[in-house]
């Protein structure tokens, strides 16, 4: 391929991995450019301090690894895991919400080098590429996107190893696990490999966070988490920041293997896809997001809240975290929150978290008096009655007009027959 010469200096979204090694190389080598790599730590669990070490023996001007874990639970996971939201009630948006951040960071660095181009490393098969992309015209409409994947001619994972071996490039593959995976705080993701057979069961050796639910331990065990405005703050009552707090409740789930889930999710651009998906924390505290809502949330907020939910999430998942419609919505999910304070009493027992107890010092709603079975001086059952009635007036009348069309007394309503011809009277010309 000739060299192109529009930029002069990329960012490029680095994970050390073969295909980013590949196109930091193949950056350098078409477009005659600077590169600078950059990479996330989002909580990986992986050591990135050889990440500008290894950039640079590959071409790389500089390397960054900018800290990020405190600002993704904080700024991105939690505001999501306000409005509950999950996409196609199945997946929790792990990877989804990572990567306007990762492209927030990413401008950031770009500006500060003054950098004309960004690269990332999405195939232009999925949908990562349109969630960066997205990002990065939200901070800067002339930015010059690079999306090697839909400009080279490595379309293989055999054309990449040829591509590798050729210019000295460690491969960083394996036969034994051949499926990608991407990881952080919230969530790890399996695609690929045995996986593209939806028949075929995830082999156990691929599950990295969990444990298998079998092997869990045999006895329960109870988790106290706390909230602010919709916000854990405390598990078992010690506070914690928002990354430690997850990473602690990721502890909890792996242990009693928590948060496994296999799908078949519709992607952005049309197909569909398996992933397999190992969220511990993550569905701990929806579980007991879930149990203070339900004592401290009015009904008719939540409902209306609920009922924007499944949009919400698909504006997560398709990209538009920084648009205007997924603000705008998050204003309405923050408000909805602001009684949301109190605590709930989760179970763990062998793959599952269940809400036992929730409590709300200051903004419970349940009130014992009214909802007791027990004799009550607050509540006249009989006010119920006119209530009913009154909700059943539309259905009585229906029922009423039934009656009196199978008796008889009230003709169906025909459609008027249409007018005879005139006899002598010039039809109307037809439109050409």
């Amino acid at each position: 391929m000739a060299k192109k010469s529009a930029v002069k200096k990329i960012v490029l979204a680095y994970s050390g991995g073969l295909d980013t090694s590949i196109i930091l190389k193949w950056l350098t080598e078409v477009y005659d450019a600077e590169v600078i790599a950059y990479s996330a730590d989002l909580g990986q669990g992986e050591e990135l301090d050889h990440i500008p070490a290894k950039a640079k023996a590959t071409g790389a001007s500089k390397g960054y690894v900018v800290d990020l874990k405190e600002e993704f639970t904080r700024d991105f996971v939690f505001p999501m895991f306000r409005a509950n939201a999950i996409y196609e009630g199945r997946y929790f948006l792990g990877t989804s919400i990572a990567r306007p951040l990762i492209a927030k960071a990413q401008m950031e660095i770009a500006k500060k080098e003054g950098a004309d181009a960004v690269s990332h490393g999405a195939t232009g098969k999925g949908n990562d590429q349109v969630r960066f992309e997205l990002a990065y015209y939200h901070f800067d409409p002339a930015i010059k996107v690079i999306a090697p994947w839909r400009e080279w001619d490595l379309k293989s994972r055999t054309a990449l190893e040829q591509y590798a071996k050729k210019r000295g490039i460690p491969i960083p593959t394996s036969k034994k696990f051949p499926w990608s995976s991407d990881r952080n705080l919230l969530h790890i993701s399996f695609e690929g490999a045995i996986l593209e057979n939806p028949w075929a069961e995830a082999p156990e050796e691929m599950y990295v966070l969990t444990r298998r639910p079998e092997d869990a331990p045999d006895q329960p065990e109870y988790v106290e988490i706390e909230f602010e405005k919709g916000d854990a703050v405390a598990v078992n009552g010690k506070r914690l920041s928002p990354a430690k707090l997850l990473a602690k409740l990721n502890e909890f789930g792996s242990k009693h293997g928590i948060g496994r889930v296999d799908l078949l999710e519709n992607r952005y651009v049309g197909m569909k896809s398996r992933g397999v998906y190992e969220t511990p924390g993550g569905t701990i505290l929806e579980e007991a997001h879930r149990g203070v809502e339900s004592i401290t949330m009015d009904r008719e907020v939540m409902h209306l809240r609920d009922s924007l939910v499944t949009r919400y999430s698909e504006m997560i998942y398709n990209g538009y975290w920084f648009s205007p419609e997924r603000q705008v919505l998050q204003t309405l999910i923050d408000a909805s929150q602001q009684t949301v304070n109190g605590k709930a009493r989760i179970k763990l027992y062998k793959g599952h978290a269940r809400v036992v107890g929730r409590d709300s010092a200051t903004d419970s709603l349940f009130n014992v008096d009214f909802a007791t079975f027990e004799a009550d001086q607050v509540y006249n059952q009989a006010d119920a009655e006119g209530f009913i009635k009154l909700n059943a007036l539309r259905m009585r009348i229906a029922a009423i007009q039934r009656e009196n069309l199978k008796k008889g007394k009230v003709k169906a309503v025909k459609a008027p027959a249409k007018p005879a011809k005139t006899t002598g009277q010039k039809a109307a010309p037809k439109k050409k």
